[in-house]
């Protein structure tokens, strides 16, 4: 009877010590963690596009299996940081359709980025490759951004 004692108080004396230890952890871990860098969202609006000078578009192709003709866009708009901070690498997704509600971007969502978004409302605008086949009035739906507060490319 007095073993079974001793053994359970020798469980309860570990068990404090592991309580504590993982408690000195857990503090030192909100002390010690340096600061993340966070995704700060970018509401993107005002979204329009309009196709590319000749200049920029000429002899555009679209990739995947095999090349193709293309048609290039300029797809523009506005950005709003809402922080009073500079957003960096904010890569931009959406959903492009044409006049068939056929996906421009199979299976692609992200579109491009802007290297830099000031705080407030700023302009942007993204180059995008549409084949050929695809039929105008494009649709642009579901347009957002997201960045960084500190540079993460170099």
């Amino acid at each position: 009877m007095q073993l079974r004692r001793r053994s359970i108080a020798a469980c309860r004396q570990t068990s404090l010590a592991v309580t504590l230890i993982t408690c000195v952890f857990v503090v030192l871990s909100w002390v010690l963690t340096p600061s993340a860098i966070a995704l700060t969202q970018i509401r993107l609006f005002d979204i329009s596009y309009e196709v590319c000078p000749d200049d920029i578009g000429e002899g555009a192709v679209t990739s995947g299996g095999s090349p193709m003709a293309a048609n290039c866009f300029i797809v523009n708009g506005k950005a709003d940081n809402a922080t009073n901070k500079l957003v960096y690498d904010a890569d931009i997704f959406g959903r492009i359709y044409d006049a068939n509600n056929d996906p421009v971007m199979q299976n692609r969502t992200r579109l491009g980025s802007i290297a830099e978004v000031p705080p407030g409302i700023s302009n942007f605008e993204l180059r995008i490759s549409v084949p050929k086949n695809q039929p105008e009035p494009l649709k642009l739906k579901q347009f957002k951004a997201a960045g960084f507060g500190a540079q993460v490319r170099k």
